[in-house]
């Protein structure tokens, strides 16, 4: 058991740990003000990626749109291997604007990667456009060729945790994709899906709403913040009054 001075030892420890470790994740976020080393063919403004980043290659091919979220730990990947290579003249994995992608989150790319405007992704969602190929079944799986077939994500969509989204899928605008489901194909739009592989469980009618009927009522929005005139998910990218975001160096 501690004595007086080793508990008071253990919690000045633990608070400087916990203060270095804020100050290396400003450090370490990723902005078109602080690209670290990255190379990004674009990283739009107010955009961040938070630190720990996960795997990034390939940047040069990809784009970020303006005011995008990148959790922590989150892989975007242009092209197989890391390492010099010519993926060609355009973008392979393209983000829109207020893109959203949860803690643990991968977009790989191999065949062309859009992602829409407001697209929200929760923790671990992987969207892929290459695929393991298992046509020979005298080699080991791993060492054929994959396959690539181009993803489109919609704008205004939401993909709950867990969500996989596989090479070929193209999914509407407004998308709802349950947590833990997997898709492929066409997904239109307004529509949820759900399960293994996503199935269509709800769709929007012009004329009769969300069939089946939704089982609750809308949430009431939250008021405007005094003197902004927006919502409280408006501006969650900002940076707090007085942190030093090095833009205007």
């Amino acid at each position: 058991m501690l004595s007086r001075a080793g508990r008071a030892v253990s919690r000045l420890g633990s608070r400087t740990v916990h203060r270095l470790w804020e100050r290396a994740q400003r450090a370490g976020a990723v902005s078109a003000a602080n690209p670290g080393p990255y190379a990004f063919r674009r990283l739009g403004h107010g955009t961040k990626l938070a630190f720990p980043q996960g795997t990034l290659f390939g940047t040069g091919w990809i784009e970020l749109g303006d005011h995008c979220v990148i959790g922590q730990h989150v892989t975007l990947t242009a092209g197989l291997l890391p390492g010099p290579a010519d993926l060609g003249p355009d973008t392979v994995l393209r983000l829109g604007d207020g893109v959203v992608l949860g803690r643990g989150s991968h977009v790989v790319a191999t065949a062309p990667v859009t992602i829409g405007d407001n697209v929200f992704c929760g923790p671990y969602c992987y969207i892929t456009s290459t695929n393991h190929s298992y046509d020979d079944p005298a080699t080991p799986v791993g060492v054929q060729w994959p396959r690539a077939e181009p993803v489109e994500i919609g704008p205004g969509s939401w993909l709950g945790a867990g969500a996989i989204v596989l090479p070929g899928a193209r999914l509407g605008r407004n998308v709802v994709v349950a947590a833990g489901s997997v898709v492929r194909g066409d997904v239109p739009d307004h529509a949820v899906v759900a399960g293994a592989p996503a199935r269509i469980v709800r769709r929007w009618d012009p004329a009769d709403g969300w069939q089946p009927p939704l089982r609750t009522p809308p949430p009431a929005a939250p008021a405007e913040e005094p003197g902004t005139g927006r919502g409280t998910l408006v501006g969650m990218d900002e940076d707090p009054p007085g942190t030093d975001t090095g833009e205007d160096r």
